[in-house]
């Protein structure tokens, strides 16, 4: 995780700049750029053997041939894009806070713009973010300001494909390959966020990194079994025929001719037959079947193999099965309790997004002026969970209640703690 904090400009007195909004220290406003200026700068580079470029192009040649992998990611992507909004958490008086609640707002609905221009905002981004941040591993975006310095413009994300990293003397670094050069991406104006960042790997890790080796041996499965049924509807059959017994003062090469014209249109009776027709022969025509002692032991064989490399790729993107569709008779419980590690692990993905988000907002509130602190909040509610969430809460009610009928507790902190439960 990278953020280099917002300075501000020479000149400005200590009034002027936003209290609240002490992520931001001093510096110079020039450290960011417009829109139209970054653009001109970022002419994208052709290269495609770069240090883990081709590692990339793998991670996304399998989310988009193989459906497993593609619905492993697109669960995790979906079950982080939730639904969120800014909140402001801190703010000098009422008229400051409905002032920043506003200005976050717009810039919500302003703050991406997809290929065609669009202003399509946050909505449209969360999907595109946590797809490249589960995809690749990694995700980086520069952060325009407007052309008068007023506030934010809109961030332009970066694809991992033309991300270089090198490793200076100072250590680890991000850079850009353009056409004819390099461009250093600790700046002010870039943020980037590592899934799974460590020492080793501080610029994150896919979470296709563990399976590659096993979607191969899937997909080698797959082919095969396609290959077994090639024939839909049929069998292997071996077609034996007995020749007819010579006639009567038959010569030898007129036997051979009439055994052998008979051989022909039988194979070609054989051959020619449609789904919904059968071969009509005399009694010296055996037709047996080549397989398997049984055809469904073969198929259920298949199965279990199938079924254990797919649990492998799902143990691999840190998925269950049955999150995918599948059905192996798990349990009610067992199944909540493996959503609900789910949904904690994605609750510190996008931890790490409101932390982006927070730096966005922080700026955007400093720009203006605005003396207010905000924060996103995604909203991670179900519908399905209401009844287990009331149940919850009259259990906490009934407890308080208790505590207080005991008088192990007075009244003010019964009250105090009521006003905590909702």
């Amino acid at each position: 995780m990278s953020a280099v904090p917002f300075r501000w400009p020479v000149g400005v007195t200590q009034d002027l700049r936003p209290r609240l909004a002490t992520s931001i220290s001093t510096g110079s406003r020039g450290d960011f750029r417009t829109a139209d200026q970054l653009h001109a700068s970022l002419q994208w580079s052709p290269w495609d053997i770069q240090s883990g470029r081709c590692r990339t192009m793998l991670y996304r040649f399998l989310v988009d041939h193989v459906p497993i992998i593609s619905a492993c990611v697109w669960t995790w992507v979906r079950l982080s894009a939730a639904p969120g909004a800014f909140r402001v958490s801190a703010a000098a008086d009422n008229h400051v806070e409905a002032k920043a609640a506003e200005r976050l707002g717009r810039l919500t609905e302003n703050l991406f713009a997809n290929v065609l221009d669009n202003r399509v905002g946050l909505a449209t981004l969360m999907p595109e973010l946590f797809g490249a941040l589960f995809r690749d591993g990694i995700f980086g975006a520069f952060l325009t300001v407007m052309p008068d310095g007023t506030g934010v413009d809109r961030i332009i994300p970066v694809d991992a494909l033309r991300m270089h990293r090198e490793t200076g003397r100072s250590g680890p670094r991000l850079v850009l390959e353009l056409d004819e050069r390099s461009l250093e991406l600790n700046r002010p104006d870039f943020y980037y966020l590592g899934l799974n960042s460590s020492s080793s790997d501080p610029f994150g890790r896919s979470i296709l990194q563990p399976i590659p080796f096993v979607s191969y041996i899937e997909q080698q499965l797959v082919r095969d079994m396609q290959r077994s049924n090639h024939n839909a509807g049929y069998h292997r059959l071996h077609i034996k025929i007995t020749p007819p017994e010579r006639m009567a003062g038959e010569s030898d090469s007129a036997y051979t001719n009439r055994i052998n014209g008979y051989f022909d249109s039988t194979v070609e009776m054989i051959r020619s037959c449609e789904v919904d027709d059968n071969p009509v022969t005399w009694d010296n025509v055996a037709i047996e079947y080549i397989g398997p002692d049984s055809a469904r032991s073969s198929q259920a064989n298949w199965f279990v193999n199938h079924r254990a490399t797919i649990e492998d790729i799902c143990a691999g993107t840190n998925l269950a099965p049955y999150l995918l569709g599948y059905s192996y008779g798990a349990t009610t419980t067992w199944s909540n309790f493996k959503f609900d590690v789910v949904m904690r692990q994605v609750r510190s993905v996008q931890a790490e997004v409101a932390r982006f988000l927070n730096w966005i907002a922080a700026i955007d509130l400093a720009l203006a002026g605005i003396e207010a602190r905000a924060e996103f909040v995604f909203d991670n509610t179900f519908a399905y969970q209401a009844t287990e969430h009331a149940s919850i809460q009259s259990q906490r009610v009934d407890s308080l209640l208790k505590l207080y009928q005991a008088g192990l507790i007075d009244e003010k902190t019964a009250r105090e703690r009521a006003a905590g439960l909702f």
